[in-house]
């Protein structure tokens, strides 16, 4: 396939690259034996349990905090199925154990949100979400990991048969909808906590690692030929110019 002159992404794009890098594969050196993704199922699969841990420590079984048990319970689980079914190859890189150490207490921050939301932390007289806002969460839940399984798997099997450019499908009018997916079920979560705290976590992830790795993955899909005609077309995460 003919290919171009690649853009280059920017010098702050791939410094915080680096340093995720380094924090997430080289910390302190060592022998690397340690798969990402090993790191991130663990994560994954123990979230159901710490969730289900609060809501036993703080004696808080209600309605919300069972909600949240079944949403992101079931993404980690749902996120299992999928490393079984096709796996990321990014994962696949190995990291020194420190690195391991690291990733996983920057995964573990995605647990503040529960720990907030059952806890006493927020005080007990808050009053509980509605019922339309509880039922709004689970559409977003449900809408973002559908978004977010049905483009990985389309572009697992997409380029285990065929290397390039992938514009039609999930992929026709958004560039990246695996990340727009996973912002949105987040983004559920966090609204179920309502509450500042789980916000700035997410935004650290979103802007240092998904803004990243989708700058990162656009400077190297550029060296295709199609690759400016399809950012012409397409948002980053939203259909602005479909819409």
């Amino acid at each position: 396939m003919e290919t171009i002159k690649k853009q280059e992404a920017p010098n702050w794009v791939k410094a915080v690259n680096a340093y995720n890098i380094y924090l997430s594969q080289n910390l302190l050196g060592g022998p690397k034996v340690i798969k990402t993704a090993w790191v991130i199922n663990l994560h994954k699969f123990l979230t159901v349990f710490v969730v289900g841990l609060f809501m036993i420590l703080f004696n808080n079984y209600s309605t919300t905090a069972w909600v949240y048990l079944a949403l992101h319970g079931t993404y980690g689980f749902c996120w299992l199925l999928k490393h079984i079914a096709f796996r990321d190859t990014r994962w696949e890189s190995r990291a020194t154990f420190g690195g391991a150490v690291c990733l996983f207490l920057f995964l573990a921050a995605y647990w503040i949100a529960p720990y907030l939301l059952i806890s006493d932390a927020l005080g007990a007289d808050r009053p509980a979400p509605s019922n339309w806002f509880l039922a709004f969460c689970i559409a977003l839940f449900v809408l973002g990991l559908t978004i977010m399984i049905a483009s990985d798997c389309q572009k697992n099997f997409t380029l285990k048969y065929r290397q390039g450019l992938i514009t039609d499908g999930m992929f026709k009018h958004v560039r990246h909808p695996n990340y727009l997916g996973e912002m949105m079920l987040y983004a559920s979560f966090a609204l179920l906590v309502q509450h500042w705290i789980p916000w700035v976590v997410l935004a650290y992830w979103w802007i240092t690692v998904f803004l990243v790795n989708m700058l990162m993955i656009e400077s190297s899909l550029s060296r295709y030929p199609e690759w400016e005609s399809y950012k012409a077309r397409t948002g980053r995460l939203f259909p602005w110019r479909w819409l």
